[in-house]
């Protein structure tokens, strides 16, 4: 399993290339690269998305939380 740093990385490199890839398809009024490049942009926030939540799990676990207030 990748770490969430990898994840988050990778989500920024998805975006980054999604948005080019997304205004190489506007300037050449090419609809499909296009909507390849904005498929690509979700994806990169899709991979941050895993890796922040990867945080947040790794911090809530590590701190001895629960929900439930009668759990010990």
């Amino acid at each position: 399993m990748k770490d969430s740093k990898s994840d988050k990385t990778e989500g920024m490199i998805d975006r980054a290339a999604g948005k080019a890839k997304e205004a190489l398809g506007k300037a050449g009024k090419d609809r499909d690269t296009e909507a390849k490049g904005q498929a690509q942009v979700s994806k990169g926030h899709a991979k941050q998305a895993k890796g922040d939540l990867k945080d947040t799990l790794k911090s809530g676990s590590q701190s001895g939380r629960t929900d439930d207030p009668n759990r010990r």
